[in-house]
């Protein structure tokens, strides 16, 4: 049961989106699945209410609206937008029963623009504004340095891509790197009357997966050095400015990271015009891996007060998704959602 309160800041929330120029949108609830579900990674899959209706087929509860908010617009022509939200999300909490299936988001999108710097930095302005009344801290990240510190890696595009496949995943991502430095031992790859043929892989696909492994097994090591640089850049958390100063010292070993890092630096001029102070402001380097898995560039995320207290909003970059979802090649976008029910009473509830 939402409350009614919860209803109202959403509403609030909204309004104050709309006042920063975006037109609002209600996607539906019930959704087609099709190739929506793909879209999400595999978290938010696995954790999505799905159905089947003999008329439509699969159907699925909304469970974010960014996926199906955009796609509606590249169906209908795409372009600049600014789009805004409110509403319920359904998602399933089998690890935390005490977790709700079902609770409000309000949202924007920043689609398209020439400028993804300063979208980058207006989305973050306009919720570390929206949350100012409950004293919600911001802080930041750039998986998008992430995924151009594994691109620069000396190894296979195998490797590589395996890499980048699994950033979302912090566990698997640090399995494969240990894997690809020879700190485990890789699986040998079964011939001949050893290969098993199970399930309903065919024999091309048995072959093939042999074949990959078998590469792998022969690839040389990722190097100490590459690998202690990509360490130094998930461990790095520091004020953004201050992390300005590391990356370009990491780009010694990680020369890839230059075009990224320069991406940061034009994003913390386009803070700091905004207001933001990027000598203070929080930086991880990793920050949002665990948050949505079609994020891949700048995110952020706004903390209640107090310490240890829950993560109100976040948002983050989708420049990739976009494209899946239609967009033209280097169509920008990048927004955040807020969840009302999980604001503390302020003593004027004003947001």
């Amino acid at each position: 049961m939402i409350a009614a309160a919860d209803r109202a800041r959403a509403s609030r929330f909204l309004a104050r989106f709309e006042a920063a120029g975006a037109a609002r949108v209600e996607p539906p609830i019930l959704l087609d699945a099709g190739p929506l579900l793909d879209l999400y990674g595999e978290d938010l899959r696995a954790r999505a209410f799905t159905t089947f209706d003999p008329l439509r087929g699969e159907a699925v509860l909304r469970p974010d609206f960014t996926v199906p908010l955009v796609r509606a617009h590249m169906d209908a022509g795409g372009g600049a937008a600014r789009l805004a939200y409110a509403g319920e999300v359904f998602r399933r909490q089998e690890a935390d029963a005490a977790r709700p299936r079902e609770y409000l988001q309000a949202g924007i999108e920043f689609l398209g623009g020439d400028d993804p710097a300063d979208a980058d930095a207006e989305a973050f302005a306009l919720f570390a504004e929206a949350l100012a009344p409950w004293g919600a801290t911001g802080a930041t990240g750039d998986l998008g340095l992430l995924r151009a510190a594994v691109a620069t890696l000396r190894t296979t595009e195998r490797r590589r891509a395996a890499l980048l496949r699994h950033i979302p995943r912090p566990r698997r991502f640090r399995v494969l790197m240990e894997r690809f430095q020879g700190r485990a031992a890789s699986r040998p790859a079964p011939t001949g009357e050893d290969a098993p043929h199970v399930g309903l892989r065919t024999a091309q696909e048995i072959a093939a997966r042999h074949a990959a492994l078998a590469e792998d097994a022969a690839t040389p090591p990722v190097s100490a050095v590459e690998a202690g640089a990509l360490e130094a850049l998930l461990d790095l958390e520091l004020p953004m400015a201050a992390a300005l100063e590391a990356l370009r010292d990491l780009e010694v070993d990680l020369p890839g990271l230059g075009p990224a890092v320069d991406r940061m630096d034009r994003r913390a001029e386009a803070l700091s015009a905004r207001g933001a102070d990027v000598g203070t402001l929080p930086f991880a380097a990793r920050a949002g891996r665990g948050a949505m898995e079609y994020y891949d560039g700048f995110t952020f995320t706004f903390a209640a007060p107090g310490g240890g207290g829950p993560t109100v909003a976040t948002g983050g970059r989708y420049d990739a998704l976009a494209a899946a979802l239609g967009a033209p090649a280097g169509f920008g976008a990048v927004g955040g959602v807020v969840r009302p029910g999980l604001l503390p009473d302020p003593a004027e509830d004003r947001p």
